[in-house]
């Protein structure tokens, strides 16, 4: 089989064929191609449409896809990598967590209220887990509040936080929604809007100033 693509490849490649098109025929390596044909002399002619076909829209966007292709491939990788560096979270990581991701997203106002708004389900989750395991907040003190700028969606927009947040439907405020022109982009970036989660709880708010403080002071 291998004599018989290097005899192929030859008879391509002195056709005028170039070594992506004999290695897209014949279901072989580019490099492999490579090495047979190199003896082989082209026509001024036959390298004059190669050099064209190079730079021809197919072939550059093609280059461009795989080039792409690439460098996802290498990031995934990077990130995999990385992944696996993160054990298990133990209750004073998950405070540590917890007290930035307030100190950054969550309300400091003295409103009686610990709450903290996003549209990342992962942060969410992180806080919710915060507020559940280290703050030891009942499930009945929980409420949530939707903020969304598509109106057909509410209902959807719910049942998602709902189940991001472990918080039934029955301690969510009414959503608020708004529909206009200027948000369309917006509709599209954040299709289940922006969600307050968190618990009325004046004292809870002071003990989670108190931990930002106690963070401020050791930086």
């Amino acid at each position: 089989m291998s004599s018989r693509n290097k005899e192929n490849s030859i008879k391509l490649r002195r056709q005028g064929y170039s070594l992506r098109e004999i290695a897209d025929k014949l279901f072989v390596s580019k490099g492999s191609i490579s090495s047979w044909v190199k003896d082989v002399i082209l026509s001024s002619q036959q390298k004059l449409r190669l050099k064209k076909k190079i730079h021809s829209p197919v072939v550059v966007e093609r280059r461009r896809q795989s080039r792409l292709r690439n460098e996802f491939s290498k990031r995934l990788k990077c990130i995999n990598e990385s992944a696996r560096e993160i054990g298990k979270i133990s209750k004073d990581v998950l405070k540590t967590i917890g007290i930035a991701l307030y100190w950054g997203e969550g309300a400091k106002t003295m409103k009686g209220m610990a709450r903290i708004s996003n549209s990342d389900s992962a942060i969410i989750r992180t806080v919710m887990r915060f507020f559940r395991e280290v703050c030891e907040v009942k499930e009945n003190r929980f409420f949530a509040h939707i903020h969304i700028h598509s109106i057909e969606v509410v209902k959807k927009a719910e049942k998602y936080w709902s189940n991001v947040t472990g918080i039934p439907l029955s301690q969510f405020y009414k959503t608020y929604s708004i529909k206009s022109i200027s948000s369309r982009n917006i509709r599209k970036t954040l299709p289940y809007g922006t969600i307050d989660v968190g618990v009325c709880d004046t004292k809870l708010l002071l003990r989670i100033l108190g931990w930002i403080e106690g963070l401020k002071r050791q930086m």
